[in-house]
């Protein structure tokens, strides 16, 4: 076996024997497996009361929820993808960028046909089929909720989007798996590199929207792009600034097209081109990293 798959087979069993990461899989699998029975609950109760109301003359609107498309259970998930999926690609890629200065093996390893950037990126290219892995599988988990929940198999095209959604989840966690490996593998101690990319995962994730918009925090929390801010006073010029570096918000516009979200407007290509910029600097700087940064010593 040559050094690039032999690094790729070691990161992928590595990555499998780690406590933290091997908890917050499963609860991303859990959570996706209950998210179309979430939304199922949630019809239920809105359904009871618009019936209670409709009993009572008290409306004669239809039921907002009377005919809803199969991919509307898959709505919550866009929410566990962005928290529980991205601090799973964080603590992977940190465990990663630890292992070998931890080890002190680092060495021994780049003693084969390998160099610094090769095996960083075999290390990558090991989290990222794993990922994919765990991806493909939470695909099939949340058809096969959706399919009990609706009673019948999604259609084709539905499947297709269903499918687009977490083949872009992929893409969007990447980055995060990224973040992870820079900080495992430039930071002083552990505790440091867990507790830096958690905290820019949440400037990304809440801080910048918040600075760019006026909704409430807790919008936040709803699996589809909130409101557009409005476009006078701070919030044009604080929106125009940090609207292409919310990560997670371009993440939501495109999933909620996706998943045919009647309040979804815009196109595809502007949230595409964000995340997709977003991994290609993260992978570059993890390629540039150099070998005495590779070695530096932990002081924990």
């Amino acid at each position: 076996m040559n050094p690039w798959a032999a690094t790729v087979s070691h990161e992928l069993r590595s990555a499998g024997r780690e406590r933290l990461p091997q908890l917050l899989l499963a609860v991303f699998i859990g959570m996706t497996a209950v998210s179309a029975f979430i939304g199922s609950a949630a019809k239920a109760t809105v359904t009871n009361v618009y019936n209670s109301a409709a009993g009572q003359g008290l409306t004669s609107a239809p039921n907002p929820f009377g005919n809803v498309p199969a991919l509307y259970y898959a709505r919550n998930t866009v929410i566990y993808i962005l928290l529980i999926g991205a601090l799973l690609a964080v603590v992977t890629g940190v465990q990663s960028g630890m292992r070998d200065r931890r080890a002190r093996t680092l060495d021994l390893v780049l003693t084969r046909r390998l160099s610094p950037a090769g095996y960083l990126a075999a290390k990558f290219t090991g989290i990222s089929l794993g990922l994919l892995g765990v991806l493909a599988a939470s695909a099939l988990i949340s058809m096969a909720s959706i399919s009990a929940v609706t009673g019948s198999i999604p259609a084709p095209g539905q499947l297709l989007r269903l499918t687009a959604l977490f083949a872009l989840a992929w893409i969007f966690l990447l980055f995060f798996v990224a973040l992870g490996m820079l900080a495992g593998l430039h930071a002083s101690s552990y505790t440091a590199a867990l507790l830096i990319p958690i905290v820019v995962w949440s400037v990304i994730i809440f801080v910048l929207p918040l600075l760019g918009t006026a909704v409430h925090p807790v919008s936040l929390l709803n699996p589809v792009t909130p409101p557009t801010a409005p476009q006078t006073g701070i919030f044009a010029v604080t929106g125009a600034l940090t609207g292409p570096l919310s990560l997670g918000e371009q993440f939501k516009h495109v999933a909620s097209i996706l998943l045919q979200d009647p309040q979804a407007t815009g196109t595809m290509t502007g949230g595409i081109t964000v995340i997709l910029a977003f991994l290609a600097a993260g992978v570059t700087l993890i390629v540039l990293t150099g070998r005495a940064s590779m070695r530096k010593e932990l002081h924990d």
